[in-house]
């Protein structure tokens, strides 16, 4: 269930990326009954990030498995290519990286038009002062607190200030746009984040991993934030 965090509703978004795919029926169980709120989906294409997870199909399939609403993320070259794709996954978010196609404004109409949110995801030094334009047409802002593209790695430090600016520009512009974290989440920086202003944590191996249940890393991150 959605927690509370000074008064905002923090809501928790495990990523399938660190799931165990060998298990993915039980692992989606886990998290559907420990509480999450989202399921996090990273699309990779190896072209503009050099991994590759797994496409629309998939994430198709993930959807008839799961009772969690989808957070897809897109890191793809030209995401319009693929958004209308995603639409029999019935997402509640789809979010794309605004340097990943020359066609922005189009791309965030396509997700729209499949009924889903549309969101943009600022990689750790995008920039942050075009969100004053982008905010009117989007729903999301993805804060990536580590480089896009690999799960595990470790969370930068300069983030919180960067959740705290954008947050200050959402509040002036469009305050009812959410702001995600992406990268590094765990019981040692989830109460940081959350307390520079965002409302969804995603959380890949903080939640699924070899040393504890899903129920119990899940208790571990709310306990962390209070």
């Amino acid at each position: 269930m959605p927690l509370l965090y000074l008064s905002v509703v923090i809501q928790i978004a495990p990523s399938l990326l660190a799931a165990d795919f060998t298990q993915l029926d039980r692992e989606l169980h886990a998290a559907e009954v420990a509480g999450a709120d989202l399921l996090h989906v990273d699309i990779m294409d190896g072209h503009y990030v050099p991994n590759i997870s797994f496409g629309p199909d998939i994430t198709k399939q993930v959807a008839s498995t799961t009772t969690l609403p989808l957070d897809i993320h897109l890191m793809v070259e030209h995401p319009e290519r693929v958004i209308e794709q995603l639409a029999p996954a019935k997402p509640r978010y789809v979010t794309i990286h605004p340097d990943s196609t020359k066609h922005v404004h189009r791309a965030l109409s396509l997700i729209r038009d499949i009924g889903a949110i549309p969101g943009l995801v600022l990689n750790p030094l995008t920039p942050v002062a075009p969100l004053a334009e982008w905010l009117p047409h989007i729903g999301l802002v993805v804060v990536m607190s580590v480089n896009p593209g690999f799960g595990g790695q470790a969370f930068i430090p300069e983030s919180p200030a960067k959740i705290a600016a954008v947050k200050a520009l959402r509040d002036a512009h469009h305050p009812s746009c959410l702001i995600e974290v992406d990268g590094g989440v765990n019981a040692k920086t989830a109460a940081r984040v959350a307390a520079a202003g965002a409302d969804i944590l995603v959380a890949g191996s903080a939640v699924f991993n070899a040393h504890a249940p899903v129920a119990e890393n899940m208790a571990t991150l709310r306990n962390a934030l209070g």
